[in-house]
């Protein structure tokens, strides 16, 4: 089993609040729009990060981390990018990404938007984390944690870190 803490669109931003969260974890994904290596770095101190890069991501970042990840966790096969899309509205390089991959799991980030939605028609669920960093039109900070189990994912809750415009002075 591997306890994972998924979060996206930082924007250079890492929340105090979220320190906890990613102590608990096995494991940290990105899905992108990570805004500095530092967060990558500080994040790194206190477990394992996979991670994809996002549209506002510099060079550095760009060579870093790749646009988008495939890989097993347990025996669930996971594919990670930024600009994703939701079931029903996959932009075409992502219906050929599931289609090649075949992913159980299919994370993005991007919108802001917090979603947790089964896809029926590619057979895989699909997250959308939300936003954890304090730019954009979020109200909330989100990120999702949950478990895997050989194939299944277990104990996936939303995981809530106050207001967007709440700045926390002990951030990245």
């Amino acid at each position: 089993m591997r306890k994972i803490l998924l979060i996206s669109d930082t924007h250079g931003h890492l929340d105090k609040a979220l320190t906890k969260h990613i102590q608990e974890a096995d494991e940290v994904w990105h899905a992108g729009d990570i805004g500095s290596s530092t967060l990558c770095d500080e994040i790194e101190k206190l477990k394992p990060l996979r991670a994809v890069i996002g549209n506002i991501d510099d060079l550095e970042l760009q060579n870093r981390w790749p646009e988008d990840l495939v890989f097993f966790c347990e025996q669930l096969k996971v594919l990670i990018t930024h600009i994703g899309g939701y079931p029903g509205k996959y932009p075409a390089r992502i219906k050929n990404l599931l289609l090649k991959h075949k992913p159980g799991l299919f994370i993005c980030g991007h919108s802001h938007i917090l979603k947790v939605i089964y896809d029926k028609e590619n057979a895989l669920l699909h997250i959308n984390p939300g936003a954890c960093g304090v730019h954009g039109f979020h109200h909330i900070k989100t990120a999702v944690r949950f478990e895997i189990r050989d194939t299944q994912i277990k104990n996936l809750a939303v995981v809530e870190l106050g207001k967007r415009n709440a700045l926390n002075r002990d951030s990245v």
